[in-house]
């Protein structure tokens, strides 16, 4: 939710429909509500409510279709437009959809994205983030909120939607637990999970620290971008290996819905070999998430 304007169907369009972002200009405004079925990691339905920011439908939202709209939520989305010119309108939505959710969803995870932020000055960004997050931490309490900035130009966009949707991943805690035996088991720096249709994060692993914490984000939106050039091309990415002076990537699929990237340092340990590694792996996870 949000009001009009604020990127909404831009950013929905992009993680879940392909789109690359000098397209969404073409999109129009929402109107009422947009429902959209996603189909997530192969058996996992998320069902995504795009609902139209214009003030008669969010007054109509809460007049009339508060049932509706607010119940059995798992997770509300609420985009701010960072340049918005009525902040205060802008909170009195949002306020609106908190005593929605209290009402009819109590449970429901509550996340807030600040989007647009590449339209700030970057010297700016970190104070303004930290100014509107901390005032909507405060306008929500007792409720807690994840806070997010985002932009459909740069890798944030990815880092906030893997935290969204890592929350709605079943058994989650047991994957991650696997991989991090199979992280260890091919001695690799970090190995990463990624759900094969959007590129979205969906866990780690890792043996080594690293200093760039949206090195996972940035993969994503950068190899998002090489296959949709693939398939423009009429041809699949299935596969790609890349070679630095200190390491060794592997980005290969794992299963029907994943892929895998397993990141090594260790100039002793053959690509053959952590290949074989990976084709092993693939059956063992292929039955872990059929439990799912």
């Amino acid at each position: 939710m949000g009001k009009s304007g604020s990127g909404k169907t831009s950013m929905r369009s992009i993680i879940f429909s392909n789109y690359i972002a000098r397209d969404t200009r073409r999109l129009g405004a929402t109107i009422d509500v947009e429902h959209s079925n996603v189909k997530f990691l192969g058996n996992l339905v998320l069902n995504l409510w795009d609902c139209g920011g214009q003030e008669a439908f969010m007054e109509n939202y809460f007049a009339s279709q508060k049932d509706r709209i607010f119940k059995n939520v798992e997770v509300l989305i609420y985009v701010f437009d960072v340049e918005s010119r009525d902040w205060g309108s802008d909170l009195h939505y949002y306020q609106s959809c908190l005593d929605a959710i209290r009402a009819n969803s109590k449970d429901a995870r509550i996340f807030c994205l600040i989007h647009k932020m590449d339209l700030l000055p970057e010297q700016q960004r970190d104070q303004i983030f930290e100014d509107r997050i901390r005032e909507l931490r405060s306008r929500s309490e007792p409720l807690k909120i994840e806070g997010f900035r985002t932009s459909i130009w740069d890798e944030t966009l990815y880092a906030a939607w893997s935290q969204i949707v890592h929350c709605l991943i079943p058994n989650i805690r047991t994957l991650e637990s696997h991989l991090e035996y199979f992280c260890r088991t091919c001695d690799a720096d970090e190995v990463v999970l990624f759900e094969r249709t959007t590129f979205l994060v969906i866990a780690n692993a890792a043996t080594v620290n690293h200093q760039d914490l949206h090195r996972f984000e940035k993969i994503s939106n950068i190899i998002k971008q090489f296959n949709l050039g693939c398939s423009r091309s009429q041809t699949r990415f299935k596969s790609m290996e890349i070679r630095g002076s200190s390491f060794t990537s592997f980005i290969d699929v794992l299963t029907n819905n994943t892929y895998a990237m397993v990141v090594m340092s260790d100039p002793n340990i053959q690509s053959a070999a952590t290949l074989l590694n990976i084709a092993a792996a693939k059956k063992h996870f292929e039955k872990l998430e059929a439990t799912r």
